[in-house]
């Protein structure tokens, strides 16, 4: 009776499975929160992989914080070369902007289109040129943000060959070679590792001559080969480990070999190494039958395989990682995730660096005070520093929303200090720092045995400012708002003033320097601004600040104002400044006036209208903006005043400090009040009430 044929041996491959750094993971974040936006396309990305490397486990595929693109114009994949433990792969990512787009994507299209691209390489002949192609893979994915949570799925396409490929006999290398050619293969593979020009590339030919030499080549050398060799066989870098299988890549090698040189038998070596060295124990050499099919031509792809199973199932996996970040570092990361995603869509061109290297200076740590950080630190601007003298009072917390009870029990916290404490305590990545001085105000005569102590807080003040790139004027005085007003017009730095009545409020941001001492002004085309430098909060009086604390029953010494002032006029201060930042003329940007204008700046500022000043009523529930021009007899910024204090510095503080007529007498406005009271007028009765807003506090 005949014996039955022993059926083929079909050869299985061992699966290769992937790796993802959680710094891919963080890169991405960025990638896709800082330039993708909801951009969707595919992006190029590399992958890292190498020979095993351990007799009981496998290598995989790696993505690493540097397998994302370089070149945000092209999201070109950073491909990292002559590293023998990172070769290169190249794949594409996949990535939806939701996870029912995730859960909908046709990944059997994705795979085929990924395995076409094989085949492409394969019968053009640049998988001759550049091996890694035929690893080609691909990974789906959906990022939640939000949560720090990561959905994904790779691919490793392989193509399918009908028939399917048989095995003849698989074992170690050392028993396939002899003695001589094992060390001369071994010599040969580390000296191919070795070199920076060939340790990443995957593919290659090991030939064996009758004399037991070895050499290896490059793919693109097979026809040098011929009859040059007693053995010939087709080596790769196996990223697998078991020793009766060989890795995945060998698929589509096979696919190569066939359809490139129509070979019917071949001779494969699977290369592993041990501690860097070739390890022939470790390695395999096999032998497979590759049947040629009648039916296959260039133009059709065979079929692909290749989605990665997760725990033996189709399907894909998960990865949070908001547990395993430090606190902070999360912290950071979800703070700016509302700013980030403003540029998605509302706001394009919101420039976030600018705003999150600016200094700010509040002078006055209690309710606008409390307010404007709040708000400031909703906008991503991380440096604060407090300027008060106050402390916390039990009336306090309720109103000011930085402070607690524990602040205010005993004597009381400096507000200064506290605001700090919770500011930190609120966001730990804050740069905030609190100075506890009070402010020299005109009208408060100092005596002699002061002078030094008033001057030093006048020189730490301005060293605070030319420190700092905006100052917010929160103070609850008029008068305590001369000085900054004057040391900012000096400097030339942004500054902005809020202000609360009752029930109304006024915000407003200070002009610029004059403009013949500002040297940033010099450098500035006054023609292309079309407008006059803009006034600041003392432009409009007619009389120098005085005393406003001296002689006050108990109503008008504390802050009484509706509650809801506050937060409308933080707030209000805060966008007029990141309007003036994100403004490409800054501080020189004019003013708008949405009463004169529908349009204003909305074609210089991606903010919309940047109004000098805004006015508000809570009564009437009514909010306009206003337009002044800076006075040429104004108190704190006028060129005649500015020149004054850079001629005679302390002297000129002093003399304004204690002589309460000094200012009006350097301005002109004893003149101009003179002047005024020489005609006589004649004033028409009106019964209506005229009042303006109230801004004191």
């Amino acid at each position: 009776m005949a014996e039955k044929e022993t059926p083929p041996i079909i050869l299985q491959f061992a699966p290769l499975n992937s790796s993802v750094d959680e710094g891919f993971w963080h890169s991405f974040s960025s990638l896709k929160l800082d330039k993708l936006g909801i951009d969707d396309s595919p992006i190029s990305i590399t992958g890292f992989s190498g020979p095993c490397s351990h007799p009981q486990v496998s290598n995989h595929l790696t993505l690493l914080s540097e397998s994302l693109p370089l070149d945000e114009e092209s999201l070109i994949g950073s491909t990292s070369h002559g590293n023998r433990n990172k070769c290169p792969v190249p794949g594409i990512l996949y990535n939806t902007n939701t996870v029912e787009s995730f859960n909908k994507l046709d990944k059997q299209s994705l795979l085929k289109a990924e395995a076409k691209k094989i085949w492409e390489d394969i019968q053009s002949g640049k998988a001759l040129e550049d091996s890694s192609v035929l690893s080609r893979f691909l990974v789906i994915s959906f990022a939640d943000l939000k949560k720090w949570s990561f959905r994904y799925w790779f691919a490793f396409p392989a193509l399918v060959l009908d028939p399917p490929v048989s095995l003849i006999e698989l074992k170690p290398a050392s028993e396939y070679f002899s003695s001589e050619e094992a060390e001369s293969v071994s010599a040969a593979c580390n000296d191919w590792r070795d070199s920076d020009l060939t340790t990443d590339v995957p593919f290659f030919l090991v030939s064996v001559s009758s004399d037991s030499k070895a050499s290896i080549r490059h793919l693109k050398d097979w026809e040098a080969c011929q009859g040059d060799h007693q053995k010939l066989l087709f080596g790769f870098y196996d990223p697998c480990h078991l020793p009766s299988n060989p890795g995945w890549p060998l698929r589509n090698y096979l696919a190569l070999i066939r359809s490139r040189w129509n070979l019917e038998t071949v001779w494969f070596f699977c290369y592993r190494e041990s501690r860097g060295f070739a390890d022939l124990n470790l390695s395999l050499v096999g032998q497979a039958s590759v049947t040629l099919s009648s039916g296959e031509s260039a133009e059709t792809v065979p079929n692909s395989v290749g989605w990665e199973l997760n725990k033996g199932k189709r399907v894909p996996r998960s990865i949070s990682l908001a547990n395993s970040m430090d606190p902070t570092r999360l912290a950071v990361s979800a703070v700016d995730l509302n700013l980030k995603l403003m540029r998605w869509r509302a706001l394009p061109s919101l420039n976030l660096n600018v705003l999150s290297s600016v200094k700010c200076l509040l002078l006055g740590a209690g309710t606008l005070g409390c307010q404007v950080a709040r708000t400031l630190m909703g906008w991503g601007i991380r440096n604060i520093t407090f300027v008060d003298y106050g402390k916390v009072a039990m009336s306090n917390p309720v109103r000011q929303s930085l402070y607690t009870f524990e602040d205010c029990v005993g004597r009381g916290e400096f507000k200064a200090v506290a605001a700090v404490k919770s500011l930190k305590q609120i966001f730990p990545a804050m740069e905030t720092s609190g100075v506890v001085m009070a402010i020299p105000m005109p009208g408060h005569p100092i005596s002699s045995q002061e002078e030094d102590s008033v001057l030093g807080d006048c020189k730490r003040l301005s060293d605070l400012i030319e420190s700092h790139d905006a100052v917010f004027l929160l103070t609850d005085t008029r008068e305590s708002r001369w000085l900054p007003s004057l040391l900012c017009a000096n400097a030339n730095k942004i500054a902005i003033n809020a202000a609360l009545g009752f029930d109304s409020y006024m915000v407003m941001r200070h002009g610029a320097g004059p403009t013949s001492l500002s040297d940033d002004m010099q450098n500035l085309d006054i023609n292309k601004t079309n407008t006059q430098r803009l006034g600041c909060y003392f432009c409009n009086d007619v009389v120098a600040p005085q005393d406003s604390m001296t002689d006050r029953t108990l109503d008008q010494q504390c802050t009484v104002t509706r509650p809801g002032l506050a937060p409308i006029a933080g707030a209000l201060a805060v966008e007029l400044l990141v309007g003036v930042l994100q403004h490409p003329l800054g501080i020189n940007a004019k003013g708008d006036n949405s009463s004169l204008s529908n349009t204003g700046n909305n074609d210089d500022s991606p903010l919309g209208i940047l109004p000098h000043q805004i006015r508000g009523s809570v009564s009437q529930f009514s909010q306009i903006t206003l337009l002044g021009q800076a006075s040429n007899s104004c108190t704190a910024c006028s060129e005649t005043v500015i020149s004054e204090y850079r001629k005679r510095g302390n002297s000129f503080i002093l003399e304004a400090i204690n002589h309460p007529t000094y200012l009006e007498d350097l301005t002109g406005l004893t003149e101009l009040k003179k002047a005024a009271n020489s005609f006589n007028l004649d004033w028409e009765d009106d019964d209506t009430d005229d009042d303006d807003v109230a801004v004191d506090l």
